[in-house]
């Protein structure tokens, strides 16, 4: 069956609705439980529970389609793929801090066509189709004007990150000649982007599921999305949201 992007985008906000319950359901729950992944990060079980109502949902709507969460990895092969972030921002969320966000994209032929950031504890939701422009809860933004690094506002993930990627000493620079830098971190220095309260965000080390849905609400509201390299992909390994403006300034302010 042929799905439009219309109904690509229902479903991604039908999926927000179910993770969002869930999720607002463990928030700063005395008993949520909570383990270290190989990697040292944390994940709970919401993390798990959220991926795994939200796989079960796609595979009742969109069978065949393909999957890939950061809980349980890829699933299926198909040129429509599902990415599924089931809480981006998990150190916020086991500390009781309200910025973390379920995020969903619909990748197809390659393309990211629709995605959904959803922050239940915010009471905030961005959303984007390829072509239909991005929202915030049902009015349409747009990137910032802010043509000058030295006017621009920059937010960033951690320092230490920076640093571990042998780019300690770039972003220090980056920082410098902004007007303001604060670490807003993960999804919400995108779609302050997204939204033209923040200039540039950069992350330099993430993986596409931290990115799909972000991607497409950034582009959509005018802005450029890339990795570091400049190349316009989910996959790359970072990631730099601009405005557009700003974009190639700081492309060559953190090349290696």
């Amino acid at each position: 069956m042929s799905w439009s992007v219309d109904d690509d985008l229902r479903l991604a906000l039908e999926l927000a609705d179910i993770a969002d319950a869930i999720t607002m359901q463990a928030f700063r729950r005395a008993d949520l439980r909570v383990e270290t992944k190989p990697d040292l990060t944390p994940v709970t079980e919401a993390d798990r529970g959220v991926e795994q109502a939200l796989r079960a949902r796609i595979e009742s709507a969109r069978r065949g389609d393909a999957v890939v969460g950061e809980e349980f990895g890829a699933t299926g092969e198909s040129a429509r793929r599902w990415f599924l972030d089931p809480i981006d921002g998990t150190k916020n969320f086991v500390r009781g801090i309200p910025v973390f966000a379920t995020l969903i994209g619909l990748e197809q032929d390659g393309e990211v066509v629709a995605g959904v950031c959803s922050a239940p504890a915010l009471r905030a939701r961005w959303w984007a189709s390829r072509g239909g422009g991005a929202f915030a809860d049902g009015r349409r933004i747009a990137v910032s004007g802010v043509a000058q690094l030295g006017d621009a506002q920059l937010s960033y993930d951690s320092v230490p990150g920076f640093e571990e990627e042998g780019l300690g000493a770039q972003f220090m620079s980056l920082a410098r000649r902004c007007w303001r830098s604060r670490g807003f971190g993960d999804f919400w220095s995108h779609v302050l982007v997204a939204e033209g309260a923040v200039d540039v965000a950069v992350e330099p080390a993430v993986s596409p599921w931290d990115l799909a849905p972000l991607k497409v609400i950034v582009e959509e509201a005018g802005g450029r999305f890339t990795d570091l390299s400049g190349a316009a992909r989910i996959d790359g390994g970072s990631a730099v949201s601009s405005n557009g403006l700003l974009h190639d300034d700081v492309l060559a302010a953190l090349r290696r």
